[in-house]
């Protein structure tokens, strides 16, 4: 990555134009062609950018822009549209550059999947004598993340989520209507859960019968022990 402070003037045409003034800016240039450029305000949000595939060349000042005070210019095309971005260079305060390797990617804590065995794992956070029967039990409609029989022996399927809108209510609704079908199973009753739960899905679960739960994560990890904490 190449890492440029310097203050300069960019102009962009393409579906629209747009002018920045002169001014001090962070330009970077990354491996894979993508040129932005940011202020030291507006968050991680350039002022303006293009996105690959695009390529860059540094060209000669033309005259009047170098009576202008400009010393190099950087003219940013697009591949496969008539964008560019031309950033006019009038002092380079720094200019640096840095090998970054190659990124491991976002590593998500609390997502879906992590939530569903630690749920399996704790499954009496649902209910004191409850026991797991199964996790992604298949259905002709796709996996139920969990089924569970409740401290009677009667069959619960669980949906779970990060965040628990509408449509994961439909969902869990789609799936008891297809297992109580099936005479081994019903009655089987539901289990919304997730770490926030909306209203309006709190709403829709109770008309139709389906508990709601508030996952904590991090007292699923053991982390956060709620029953024992002071506040």
């Amino acid at each position: 990555m190449r890492v440029v402070i310097a203050r300069c003037s960019v102009e962009y045409q393409g579906a629209l134009q747009a002018h920045l003034p002169l001014a001090t800016r962070l330009l970077m240039v990354k491996a894979d062609g993508s040129v932005l450029v940011h202020s030291d305000g507006g968050s991680y949000k350039p002022l303006n950018w293009m996105a690959p595939p695009c390529s860059m060349a540094e060209l000669t000042p033309e005259p009047a822009e170098t009576d202008e005070g400009v010393v190099s210019v950087w003219l940013v095309r697009h591949g496969k549209r008539e964008d560019t971005l031309r950033i006019r260079l009038h002092e380079v305060l720094s200019d640096t550059a840095h090998d970054l390797g190659i990124d491991p990617g976002l590593v998500k804590d609390g997502v879906e999947s992590q939530l569903q065995a630690l749920l399996a794992e704790h499954i009496e956070t649902l209910g004191r004598g409850w026991s797991l029967l199964r996790r992604e039990f298949p259905t002709a409609i796709g996996p139920v993340d969990i089924m569970c029989r409740d401290d009677v022996g009667a069959t619960v399927a669980v949906e779970i989520k990060r965040r628990g809108d509408v449509d994961g209510v439909e969902q869990l609704t789609r799936y008891l209507e297809l297992l109580n079908r099936d005479p081994h199973l019903a009655p089987v009753s539901g289990i919304f859960a997730a770490q926030v739960i909306r209203p309006q899905a709190r709403t829709l679960a109770t008309d139709r019968g389906i508990r709601c739960v508030t996952l904590d994560y991090e007292a699923l990890r053991g982390v956060d022990d709620a029953e024992h904490r002071l506040f």
